[in-house]
């Protein structure tokens, strides 16, 4: 597997969305010095991740190679799997949670936070006919870490 970088991938991915970027549009769309881009986009070249086109004196054209195209989808597969398995381990997290408030009898919860893996414990709650609360009035659910956490009020 090609080990490539965030901006390199970053630098692909700009270079597949418009092949008629300048190195300028490159540079101000990445927050990367234009030396750079021009450094990142030869090596790309030796690579044979991309090719030029002249389409005139000053302007050029950039395409992503066959090779080019494997290395930046093979770089978003892996950042597919990857949060396919964090989002897998917040989901059993959350089963497991709920199984929990279940045995108790706990019928409704306030979830505290607005993040993606709270998301998943209200999308896990409403699944598993738990109700929602807008106010905390009882128990209340939040993520401290990478995990669950409950408190009940008296």
């Amino acid at each position: 597997m090609t080990d490539i970088k965030q901006h390199e991938y970053d630098l692909l991915n700009e270079i597949g969305h418009d092949p008629m970027a300048t190195q300028a549009n490159l540079s101000t769309r990445l927050g990367i010095a234009v030396g750079s881009v021009n450094w990142y986009i030869k090596r790309f070249i030796q690579r044979g991740w991309v090719k030029v086109s002249h389409l005139d004196r000053t302007r050029l054209k950039y395409d992503l190679t066959p090779e080019g195209m494997a290395v930046f989808t093979q770089r978003a597969m892996m950042y597919a799997r990857d949060s396919l398995k964090v989002y897998g381990a917040y989901r059993k997290k959350a089963k497991t949670v709920v199984e929990q408030l279940q045995q108790n009898g706990i019928k409704q919860v306030y979830i505290e936070g607005n993040d993606e893996a709270v998301d998943i414990l209200r999308l896990t709650c409403i699944e598993a006919g738990i109700r929602l609360s807008e106010t905390s009035n009882g128990v209340t659910m939040k993520v401290v870490g990478q995990d669950y956490q409950m408190s009940m009020e008296d």
